[in-house]
């Protein structure tokens, strides 16, 4: 991606309203900017090309995916070898039950915010897919009672 200096207030502008709203009109996302329509839409397309704007989705209630628990599964590793980490990273993102994985710095190795159907389906997630992993030497799973999170990053960009 491109550096923070590549972007103006305009063009975060756009990154925020569309992080709102990826549905709304190149009509409606211009007159919000101030711009011309084709001048907003070069702007989305440079975006897209720098790699500042990487797709936009739909928010979907997991219950429609059967999903009834989530949880965040913390995880050390016996070993911090690169072979070891490989091994765990891509075993973790194989599984369908793992929708994010973050590498992270304290007493444990990573993170993982995972998925079940319920209680019974979590607990065999993780006693047949994490705990039994050689790489694995700690499990500590926290329940996720309730998600809110913003849908926009902040911006932490100063324009002089």
């Amino acid at each position: 991606m491109a550096a923070e200096s590549d972007f103006d207030r305009t063009d975060r502008s756009i990154l925020g309203l569309l992080a709102q709203n990826a549905r709304q009109t190149n009509k409606e996302l211009a007159e919000s900017v101030g711009l011309s329509q084709s001048a907003c839409l070069d702007r989305v397309r440079r975006l897209r090309a720098k790699g500042a704007l990487r797709g936009s989705h739909a928010d979907v209630d997991p219950a429609a995916f059967g999903i009834g628990v989530q949880a965040i599964v913390a995880v050390q590793l016996k070993r911090h070898t690169r072979s070891a980490v490989a091994r765990f990273e891509k075993h973790a993102l194989d599984l369908p039950q793992v929708t994010a994985l973050y590498h992270v710095t304290g007493s444990n190795d990573y993170l993982a915010h995972a998925v079940a159907q319920d209680m019974d389906h979590l607990r065999d997630f993780t006693l047949d897919a994490i705990t039994s992993l050689p790489e694995v030497a700690r499990v500590e799973t926290s329940l996720v009672f309730k998600e809110t999170k913003k849908p926009v990053w902040p911006d932490l960009t100063r324009e002089p």
